[in-house]
């Protein structure tokens, strides 16, 4: 790397990294998160997730925090990591929640951390308040840099101008950031092309950009990844893979995310 230009670096190649993807389900597996945050979800659906998880060889499997220690244990010795959520789903917490929120999750067996913004704070746009925001994620992405996890941090697009979009963006990338991302699911709208688009633009080859909410089929993955998505959150993971080697099975997951 070092030996490319400044402006080499910034480069992502969506359509090569699409294609492979798309290549195979296990390589479609790879790049999909497998979540379940639903608030009703039960231990036994939380293990079905893991299990699913583990046969597949998805990204991750992404839960509540009341569940990282079962699916750990549930997932223990099968390489894929164990997702969870931080100061979900309105990232209007207390910065020391999130703190000690990520400290106790990351000891508990947690790889992937996706964290929400401060979306209030941060729409409400003065330069202290910014600075806050920023703060809010580094503390996260301390720890979890510091335990050997990666931090994705949920902007929240659809209560997002345009321009915000872009500050959030940049602002979460100089705070640490591993991931842009673009929704929790829970909110107005989820991921749209062109907000992937937006976000793969500030990102560049800095950080990846994961999409998510309302993701639920081959179709709407093909669209993320080639607008520039290079992880995808969804709760209907085994049905886009089955799609992809054709043999689709079962209703789509309608669970929120």
């Amino acid at each position: 790397m070092s030996s490319l230009s400044h402006h080499e670096t910034y480069l992502y190649d969506s359509k090569t990294f699409a294609n492979q993807a798309l290549s195979s389900p296990q390589n479609l597996a790879a790049v999909l998160d497998h979540t379940l945050l639903k608030p009703d979800a039960t231990r036994n659906q939380v293990l079905q997730l893991c299990h699913e998880a583990a046969e597949h060889r998805f990204a991750c499997a992404m839960v509540n925090p009341t569940w990282v220690q079962l699916a750990a244990d549930a997932l223990k010795g099968t390489g894929i990591p164990v997702g969870v959520v931080i100061g979900f789903p309105l990232g209007a917490t207390l910065s020391a929640s999130k703190r000690d929120e990520t400290a106790r999750v990351l000891k508990h067996g947690a790889h992937d951390v996706d964290m929400v913004l401060n979306i209030g704070l941060f729409k409400s746009a003065a330069a202290a308040d910014y600075e806050a925001v920023k703060q809010d994620i580094r503390g996260v992405v301390e720890l979890a840099h510091g335990a050997g996890a990666i931090v994705k941090v949920i902007l929240e697009t659809c209560l997002l101008t345009f321009e915000e979009k872009l500050r959030a963006a940049e602002l979460a990338l100089s705070a640490g950031a591993d991931f842009l991302k673009t929704s929790t699911g829970f909110s107005t709208g989820g991921a749209t092309v062109d907000d992937i688009g937006l976000l793969r633009g500030v990102a560049g080859s800095r950080a990846g950009v994961k999409a998510s909410g309302g993701i639920r089929s081959l179709a709407d993955t093909s669209a993320m990844l080639h607008a520039g998505a290079s992880r995808i959150g969804a709760s209907a993971s085994v049905k886009i893979v089955n799609e992809l080697a054709g043999s689709e099975s079962g209703p789509v997951s309608n669970n929120g995310y």
